[in-house]
């Protein structure tokens, strides 16, 4: 590519340059190490659910004593999710990535020590700050790093690191578990991710799109750019032309202007009923399962199958997205999710074991490809300057959601058993589905057109001479 200079200055439209130009390996690397930190994220997330059947049997408490401590973590996600993401949008994605988990990590170690479930709920709203505040960062890093035309892709692969990180969580706590107990589970889980932080401070750079916006930073922003192959002059000046005639005003209240309303009420409302159904699952399926007789190794290869079949329907899930645009593959998805829960009320547990660990693959298969690409939609539908922001709101909304299910779970788990338990992830998902449907600007496919700039669709391609590239 050449780039056009005026008498005076080049100008260069940087989201020209990302949107439109080359996947470099320096582009890869940051999406990886993003994608990394959510699977440390996955994996502290979802120690809880693995402890709290050995939890509940040593201290000799019920599932309904236990669940403010469940509680005390969702909350504390939600409020680093909104907290993570309006600072983000602020001082930078970078910092906000790395302290996110550092802090989850910290505090997981500390629970390790706790004496009672009042110390695990204050740790627990602790870690779940830093575990809230780094999804956000990550996604808007990835989304930012990433051309247009793998965006969606890239986003997802990222989000389904967290029930990858649920998966390596399980196969790590049926092996710790049995050897050290939860203490030396949240011990080691937690020192992983301290660890890691520090690689993020000394590796990972801050997103371009973000230091396009602080002239003081732009000599930050030419080195970075030339070790992403889109090297420039010291004269450079730089413009974000798209997302500037996208944006009218920034923060919270662009939320809900330049026809944003619909959308964003839409796809809060999707957020939390398929956080309801997930966080019902990561939290409490493995002491359901106990609570129906079944080992406590097997109950927790349950959430080892959901995470797996996760992790293989969002990568699909993404895939269809890329062709076909986002609406039916994801209206289809919340379809399955939904009938698997219901069906797999069918299944006796004690004699089909099998089958009961496919059907859970299967309903997580469907249920968090619907959650892992709505982070892809929030992506496309927010520009830039509010995009770690929508992505956050819409984040903790869905948290909300998730708190619902600490208590929820406990409830139906203990009133109606395995039978109520489904039923409530079943008809979490028809909600979901019913808000995918209201959403108006979902990512379109290969053959769609494309929304106009005028629409506020941060991947629409610019005139060639906006980007100052030929």
């Amino acid at each position: 590519m050449t780039q056009k200079t005026s008498p005076t200055a080049a100008s260069v439209d940087i989201g020209g340059v990302l949107d439109y130009g080359p996947f470099t390996s320096m582009q890869k690397l940051v999406v990886m190490l993003a994608a990394f930190a959510i699977v440390m994220d996955g994996f502290d997330g979802q120690l809880i659910g693995f402890a709290i059947p050995m939890l509940i049997k040593e201290w000799g408490i019920t599932n309904a004593a236990f669940a403010p401590a469940v509680a005390a973590g969702l909350v504390g996600m939600a409020v680093g999710s909104a907290c993570a993401g309006i600072v983000a949008d602020r001082i930078g994605r970078r910092l906000v990535l790395a302290a996110s988990v550092f802090l989850f990590g910290a505090a997981t170690i500390a629970i390790g020590f706790a004496p009672d479930v009042t110390a695990i709920a204050v740790l627990r709203f602790l870690a779940g700050l830093g575990i809230g505040g780094a999804l956000p960062s990550a996604s808007t890093m990835t989304a930012e790093f990433t051309p247009a035309r793998r965006r969606t892709l890239a986003v997802t692969a990222t989000i389904v690191c967290y029930p990858l990180g649920g998966m390596l969580a399980g196969l790590f706590a049926s092996a710790v578990l049995p050897v050290l107990g939860w203490r030396g589970l949240f011990w080691i889980g937690g020192a992983l991710p301290v660890a890691y932080s520090l690689v993020l401070l000394a590796t990972l750079p801050e997103s371009p799109r973000y230091l396009a916006r602080k002239t003081a930073r732009w000599a930050e922003l030419r080195k970075l750019l030339a070790r992403m192959a889109r090297p420039t002059t010291p004269d450079t000046v730089f413009i974000d032309a798209v997302e500037h005639a996208a944006e009218q005003r920034a923060g919270f209240a662009s939320l809900f202007v330049a026809g944003r309303a619909r959308d964003t009420l839409a796809i809060w409302a999707g957020f939390f009923m398929v956080m309801l159904a997930t966080y019902s699952a990561f939290s409490w399926l493995p002491t359901m399962l106990a609570a129906e007789g079944l080992p406590a190794t097997l109950a927790g290869s349950g959430l080892t199958a959901y995470n797996l079949g996760g992790v293989v329907g969002s990568l699909g899930c993404a895939l269809a997205i890329t062709r076909f645009g986002s609406r039916w593959p994801l209206i289809l998805c919340s379809i399955g999710a939904a009938a698997s829960a219901f069906l797999l009320k069918g299944i006796n547990f004690a004699d089909n074991t099998t089958w009961l660990m496919i059907g859970l693959g299967i309903h997580g298969m469907f249920v968090i490809a619907v959650q892992a690409t709505m982070y892809a939609l929030c992506a496309y539908v927010y520009p830039t300057l509010v995009r770690a922001t929508g992505t956050a709101s819409a984040l903790s909304f869905g948290r909300l959601g998730a708190i619902l299910s600490s208590f929820a779970g406990a409830a139906v788990i203990t009133s109606g058993g395995a039978s109520s338990y489904l039923s409530l992830l079943g008809f979490a998902m028809v909600f979901t589905l019913l808000a995918l449907v209201i959403v108006k600007r979902h990512i379109p496919g290969l053959r769609a057109p494309r929304a106009a700039p005028s629409e506020a669709a941060p991947d629409a391609p610019p005139d060639a001479t906006a980007k100052g590239y030929a």
